[in-house]
């Protein structure tokens, strides 16, 4: 049977390969961003512009019930903490924790209109339970974003499973530009007790089971797919 899914943040990196895994399944994507780039190809996906932090969702007023949301626009703030700025904390915790807020409480509605389950996947970081350099402002807004998985996931039982993926660090054009250097890209790769990087389909596949009734007993959790970073000692 076709389900609706909603994407924000679809159309490039880890939400661009979910909107492709998940079409691969028959179902229809709705893809919500400021532009449409990527995505003309995509059949079975419509893409409506959204702005989350400004709370602006141009979605289909036809559309009475969906079966999955995923919240997922990207950034990549990392530096020094003597560096951070106000203007710096703002604008994370606007992407990463109000446009996330924003978001939920636009599509819940639809979500608790489902005659079955439906599911909310939000996206954590491996930085949250492994202390990084530079990763403050990660490390903030995403630990942010694990208690709203877990409260929600409490609040919205039993019609509404509510998850978080905590990825590594993957090759997406986000971070691009850290991993331009081969020095810096062999460090990253043997950090990780899999030795390698995530391409965006390593997280897809993930993404894809957790919105899925494949995954319908599980709720409040945050899975870490990470390449072992975050349980595995190389010690």
């Amino acid at each position: 049977m076709k389900k609706n899914y909603v994407i924000i943040g679809g159309t490039s990196g880890i939400g661009l390969a979910v909107v492709k895994e998940l079409v691969q399944h028959n179902n229809h994507l709705f893809v919500g961003s400021r532009n449409e780039r990527n995505i003309e190809d995509v059949k079975q996906a419509t893409f409506f512009h959204c702005d989350a932090v400004d709370n602006t969702f141009e979605f289909p007023n036809n559309i009475e019930t969906i079966d999955g949301l995923m919240y997922c626009p990207g950034s990549l703030n990392l530096m020094p903490f003597k560096r951070i700025k106000e203007k710096d904390i703002i604008n994370e915790f606007k992407i990463n924790v109000f446009g996330l807020l924003n978001t939920v409480k636009y599509f819940l509605p639809l979500l608790q209109k489902n005659q079955h389950e439906s599911s909310i996947l939000l996206m954590s970081s491996v930085a949250v339970t492994s202390g990084m350099k530079y990763h403050s402002l990660v490390g903030a807004t995403k630990g942010a974003v694990e208690g709203i998985t877990r409260s929600l996931a409490a609040e919205f039982a039993p019609i509404v499973r509510v998850n978080a993926i905590a990825p590594s660090i993957t090759e997406t054009p986000l971070t691009k530009k850290f991993l331009s250097s081969q020095k810096i890209r062999s460090n990253l790769e043997q950090r990780h007790p899999l030795q390698s990087l995530a391409e965006p389909m390593d997280i897809a596949h993930a993404a894809v089971y957790l919105l899925s009734e494949k995954s319908k007993w599980v709720t409040g959790q945050i899975l870490h797919v990470d390449g072992g970073l975050s349980a595995i000692s190389k010690n």
